[in-house]
């Protein structure tokens, strides 16, 4: 793409997942992506493209990915505080659940892709026998408690560096199976259990497999020991159900900080921008 007269900008988004394909441009339904790329050319009167920090599937929410854009450099919106680029965007996703909460110049070598260094992952369970109400569409409902100390015995097999073929949907596109796992945390947050998930890049659905599987432990219906025997026998078809895209969230992607640091520009209406 040229970058001739442009300035890259990183991108802050959240959206939630129901009704969407996913961040991927599809043939067919929309997708984050299209969306942003169809709000940019309406607002810059130009065909864009913008790479996020992961392709994450249809159903999949996000309250922090990453994505980067080349803006024109002259543009009255580039020249001024990025609250007007936020607005902008914003203005024209007003009627889907995509929203960019947070932009800022960044330099030409990040890619919000190949720069991340850090992916965190949420996944959020509903342990009780009422359905949920408010939280339809965006929890995994279980009617049942979950064991967590069972479930930290049985996650230890799997931190670290593996093949983790086993779990992994066979739709992978990924050359290699080998991934390393960071940290994986569970807590109680009232009738919910959150299932946190760190490393620096995961395979096709590897987060949802492996909650699938952990809950099997939690609910005791296997033993935590059986995990260390699914990730060794590298097959797909001994590991748990794919947990629903409901209760997942892309929560974060850390970047090296000469690259983006934490520090992202917070809006608000109370402040005079020039």
């Amino acid at each position: 793409m040229e970058v001739e007269n442009k300035v890259k900008y990183a991108l802050l988004i959240e959206y939630d997942g129901n009704g969407l394909v996913g961040w991927q441009k599809q043939d067919e339904g929309v997708s984050v992506q299209g969306s942003l790329e169809k709000a940019a050319k309406s607002i810059f009167n130009e065909k864009f493209e913008i790479q996020g920090s992961g392709r994450t599937d249809a159903g999949v929410h996000a309250l922090g990915q990453v994505a980067h854009i080349y803006l024109p450099k002259n543009h009255k919106l580039t020249s001024k505080h990025p609250f007007y680029i936020i607005s902008a965007f914003n203005a024209l996703l007003k009627d889907t659940k995509i929203r960019v909460i947070s932009a800022k110049h960044v330099k030409s070598e990040f890619n919000a892709r190949f720069s991340a260094v850090k992916r965190f992952y949420k996944y959020r369970i509903l342990c009780r026998a009422a359905p949920p109400g408010l939280d339809k569409g965006k929890v995994w409902h279980i009617r049942q408690k979950l064991d967590l100390k069972l479930m930290e015995e049985g996650i230890k097999h799997i931190l670290g560096q593996h093949d983790f073929t086993s779990f992994r949907t066979i739709k992978c596109q990924a050359k290699s199976p080998i991934r390393t796992l960071d940290e994986i945390t569970f807590a109680n947050e009232g009738d919910e259990v959150i299932i946190r998930v760190k490393a620096k890049s995961f395979l096709h659905s590897q987060v949802r497999i492996i909650v699938g599987t952990i809950v099997k432990i939690g609910d005791k219906t296997w033993d935590p020991e059986q995990i260390k025997k699914i990730l060794h026998a590298k097959d797909r078809s001994l590991a748990g159900p794919t947990a629903p895209a409901d209760g997942l969230y892309l929560e974060k992607v850390d970047y090296p900080k000469n690259l983006l640091d934490d520090d992202w520009p917070i809006i608000y209406d109370d402040t005079v921008y020039n």
